[in-house]
């Protein structure tokens, strides 16, 4: 890749190039002109650290950066890349301080960017090219369905924030799924067949994703991270995520054709040592823009059309991309800065150790967080429904949480995953765009799943020797909250289960759950 010092003519814009936008559709690329302009990459030790990444998703970041930069040089397109290790760039360990001094070195005309998926960055940028004095000229990120403008527009007004009002005016603007002027299949939202958990027998066999043998760019990347990272948390013992468009587009087919059609029935199930289930695992190449949205709806609907896939998966694998992603990119926008300190609650405990080694009792939180170091992935109920509301209940400080979240997935960037976590796990943004808090017992895990079976817990326990923490905690969670949680006609009757309860009983739950509350490293 090209050094600093091989671009020694005037610069007139210097592109910034960032890891999370690695297409040549990207906006901040149009009218790239060989003879006056330059690309910029940059990997920085201050991001791999600020938050403890797992070892995958800095592999797969660097990885795919490395493969971009590679067709951008066959192009021809002068490109300086600023690796991780590079000693000349060790008092400058962070992407902004390398951006600095590349302005000073380049003193181009402009710097041009397409506008980034974090708002720190985007505050950073704005003020390191005011204090180097050159224009920034910031594009909007075409690889969204729904543009920041569009989201705020849509938003306004509103007293209340439902993504499935706005998946509906997107289904309508885009003509996806959609019979004339309605819903395809008479309805909009499939989401009640959409809920099964594995039949008692289990999952039976499921059709492996498509997985990537590391090539040799992507082995040396890893050997990197192993030098300059050991400390840090998971493996990479399986690393097998895409890091180039066509591998993105070989998992979206083998997606389309092998899974689609069980994904929407068992989205929501668990089951040990069933990592993937009936998942697509596109995450990573959407975040990374490795593909775009529009192939990927496209082909499902598609799917449904031409082989007859049912609608129910279909459609329910289609709110997830057009819905669910493109609403929760405007809600951070909209929220930002305020939602990184959201507390509604004022947790404030600190997470438990066992989260960073899943080494707990629980057998549910050991599986998930067991397969997430093993492989930065975990599916999106044992997301919420888990790692999310044990800390919801455990009364755990949102940004811890959301920092864990941030550093412990391949697929995180985070204007996903801080509403995500944020605002649908932990309700600290006080419901701006949910209903209710997403608590239950650990019955609800038994139903959804077999972690429960050998568990040294009993889901249906919340107090004695053998209670469930999960369900002594949603029981105290009910007690504490009670007034606000009666006052909401999504958890009213959560709250009249609990006042069934005898004096003496809820006293017994709250002294277990201030025993559990006091002993959370040793679950």
């Amino acid at each position: 890749m090209s050094p600093a010092a091989s671009f020694d003519r005037p610069v007139r814009h210097l592109v910034l190039v960032l890891g999370d936008q690695l297409w040549f559709d990207n906006p901040a690329l149009a009218g790239f002109d060989p003879a006056q302009d330059l690309l910029l990459m940059i990997e920085a030790p201050g991001e791999a650290s600020l938050v403890w990444s797992h070892k995958a998703r800095l592999v797969v970041f660097l990885s795919a950066m490395r493969h971009f930069a590679q067709r951008l040089q066959a192009r021809g397109w002068p490109l300086q890349y600023l690796r991780l290790d590079e000693p000349a760039w060790d008092d400058a360990p962070d992407l902004i301080q390398r951006l600095a001094r590349c302005l000073a070195t380049h003193r181009p005309q402009s710097l041009r960017v397409c506008e980034p998926g974090e708002w720190r960055l985007q505050q950073s940028l704005a003020a390191t090219a005011a204090d180097a004095g050159v224009p920034l000229r910031s594009f909007e990120d075409t690889h969204f369905l729904c543009s920041r403008a569009r989201f705020a527009r849509w938003a306004k007004g509103r007293r209340e924030w439902r993504m499935e009002y706005f998946y509906r005016e997107m289904r309508r603007e885009h003509g996806v799924l959609m019979d004339g002027g309605g819903p395809l299949g008479g309805q909009w939202n499939f989401d009640a067949d959409n809920r099964s958990a594995y039949p008692r027998s289990g999952p039976g066999d499921i059709p492996p994703p498509a997985g990537f043998e590391p090539d040799a760019l992507t082995r040396e990347v890893m050997a990197l991270v192993e030098r300059l990272c050991p400390q840090h948390p998971g493996s990479l013992a399986r690393f097998a995520w895409p890091v180039t468009p066509e591998q993105a587009q070989e998992a979206l087919d083998r997606f389309v054709a092998e899974r689609l059609p069980n994904f929407g029935r068992y989205q929501d199930a668990m089951w040990n040592d069933t990592p993937f289930g009936w998942h697509s695992l596109l995450s990573v190449a959407l975040n990374l823009h490795l593909i775009h949205p529009r192939t990927v709806i496209a082909a499902a609907e598609r799917a449904h059309h031409e082989q007859g896939l049912p609608l129910a998966s279909v459609e329910g694998f289609i709110r997830q991309v057009l819905g669910w992603r493109e609403f929760i990119r405007g809600v951070y926008w909209e929220d930002m800065p305020g939602l990184r300190e959201a507390n509604h609650f004022n947790h404030t405990r600190a997470l438990p150790a066992w989260y960073w080694t899943g080494q707990t009792h629980m057998a549910c939180l050991r599986d998930a967080i067991g397969q997430t170091l093993a492989l930065g992935y975990a599916h999106h109920i044992q997301r919420l429904m888990l790692m999310g509301q044990f800390a919801l209940l455990a009364e755990i400080d949102p940004r811890q949480v959301a920092d864990w979240f941030l550093a412990i997935y391949v697929d995180a960037v985070e204007w996903v995953e801080l509403p995500n976590v944020a605002g649908m796990a932990l309700y600290a943004n006080g419901g701006r765009f949910t209903s209710k808090p997403y608590v239950a017992s650990g019955q609800y895990v038994s139903r959804m799943s077999n972690h429960c079976q050998g568990c040294r817990y009993r889901p249906a326990q919340p107090t004695g020797t053998h209670a469930c923490p999960i369900t002594t905690l949603y029981w105290n969670f009910l007690d504490r909250f009670e007034a606000e949680l009666a006052g909401n006609p999504r958890t009213a009757l959560m709250v009249k289960n609990l006042q069934r309860m005898d004096p003496q009983a809820r006293e017994a739950v709250r002294e277990q759950a201030r025993q559990t509350l006091s002993n959370l490293d040793g679950l």
